[in-house]
C-alpha cells in the first residue's frame, strides 16, 4: 500500500503527516526550518527528516517514504531554482511543491471561497474564488514579508541599537535584548550578519508580550507592522473576499491588532495547513497511488 505525505514547511519548522489511501492521517512529526529559498539544502534535510519521523510515529517503516506520494507546501516556493534543486532530490515516488499558503488555504477553507493571511516567520495572502486562486505577497524576507515575524524581529534589533546609541529612549523590551547580547552592540551586529529569517523571527513573540504590558517600543513596532497587514487585507476585500482566516504562528497574537473594519470578516479555520497538504495529496494522487508502489 502506498501512503500519502503532506508537508508544511516554514521558516521556523517543518511538519509532516502520513496518511493512508483514504486520506486519514496516521502520524505526524516535526523538524527544523524548511524555507527552500533561504536555505534549500537544510530545507530538504528537514523535509526528509520530518517525513521519516511521521512514518515512525505511525508505526510504519520510514523507508516507506520512497513509495509515497507527497504534496509539499513550503516557504520560498515561488523562486524557480531552489524549487528545482529540492524537487530533484526528494525521495518520494511522486511529489509536487506548492506554496505553504495554498495548503493553508485548503486546510482553512476546504473547497470554499475566501482568503487566508498567513502570518508567521514570513507573510503571504491567498484568495480563492471558484477555480481562481490569487497570491499576494510572499516575496521573502530580503524584499517582502512585511509584518512577518522575521521583519518584527529585525526591526526590534534595529531599535535596540538605536536605544544603545541614545537616539531612542530605552524600554524594558530593548533592555532585555541588550542584556541577552551582554550589552555589546557588536554581538547584535554579528548575530544579524549571519541570521536567517527564522533567527530574527524568534524575537517576534516577545514584542507582542511586551506590547501587552505597554512597552513603548513594542507598541510602536506592532502598530507599524499591523498597518502592512491591514493594507493587504484591504486588497483582499477589494477583490471580493468576505471570509478571511488568519493563520500561522503569529495569527492569534495579531488578531487584536487588526483594524476594526476587518474584524467582522475574520473566521476560524476549518483545519490546519498540514491537513490541507494531505487533502491536496489525496485529490491529486487519488487515482494513481497504486502506481507509485
Amino acid at each position: 500500500m502506498a501512503f500519502l505525505i503532506g508537508i508544511d514547511g516554514g521558516g521556523t519548522s517543518c511538519r509532516a503527516a502520513v496518511a493512508g489511501p483514504d486520506g486519514r492521517i496516521l502520524g505526524r512529526a516535526k523538524s527544523g526550518a524548511a524555507n527552500i529559498l533561504s536555505d534549500p539544502d537544510t530545507a530538504l534535510q528537514n523535509i526528509i527528516e520530518a517525513a521519516r519521523a511521521a512514518f515512525v510515529e505511525a508505526g510504519l517503516d520510514p523507508a516507506g517514504i520512497c513509495e509515497a506520494c507527497a504534496v509539499l507546501g513550503v516557504a520560498g516556493h515561488n523562486v524557480g531554482d531552489p524549487v528545482h534543486h529540492v524537487q530533484r532530490r526528494l525521495p518520494f515516488a511522486k511529489a509536487q511543491i506548492e506554496s505553504d499558503g495554498l495548503i493553508a488555504l485548503q486546510g482553512a477553507l476546504g473547497d470554499k471561497d475566501g482568503a487566508v493571511a498567513i502570518l508567521g516567520t514570513g507573510t503571504i495572502y491567498i484568495a480563492r474564488q471558484g477555480q481562481s486562486v490569487r497570491y499576494t505577497g510572499g516575496w521573502g524576507f530580503t524584499i517582502g514579508d512585511l509584518g512577518s515575524g522575521a521583519r518584527i524581529g529585525h526591526a526590534l534589533l534595529q531599535e535596540t541599537l538605536l536605544v544603545h546609541d541614545g537616539i531612542h529612549a530605552p524600554s524594558p523590551l530593548a533592555s532585555s535584548v541588550l542584556a541577552e547580547f551582554h550589552n555589546d552592540p557588536r554581538e547584535i551586529v554579528e548575530f544579524a550578519r549571519l541570521a536567517k529569517p527564522g533567527d530574527f523571527g524568534r524575537y517576534a513573540p516577545p514584542v507582542f508580550q511586551h506590547a501587552e504590558q505597554g512597552d513603548v517600543i513594542a507598541t510602536r513596532l506592532l502598530a507599524a507592522a499591523a498597518v502592512t497587514i491591514d493594507d493587504a487585507l484591504d486588497r483582499l476585500v477589494a477583490q471580493g473576499m468576505q471570509k478571511l482566516c488568519l493563520l500561522g504562528g503569529l495569527a492569534p497574537l495579531y488578531r487584536p491588532w487588526i483594524a476594526k473594519r476587518h474584524q467582522s470578516r475574520l473566521a476560524e479555520p476549518e483545519a490546519d495547513a498540514l491537513t490541507g497538504a494531505v487533502a491536496l495529496a489525496l485529490a491529486r494522487y487519488g487515482d494513481d497511488r497504486s502506481s507509485a508502489a
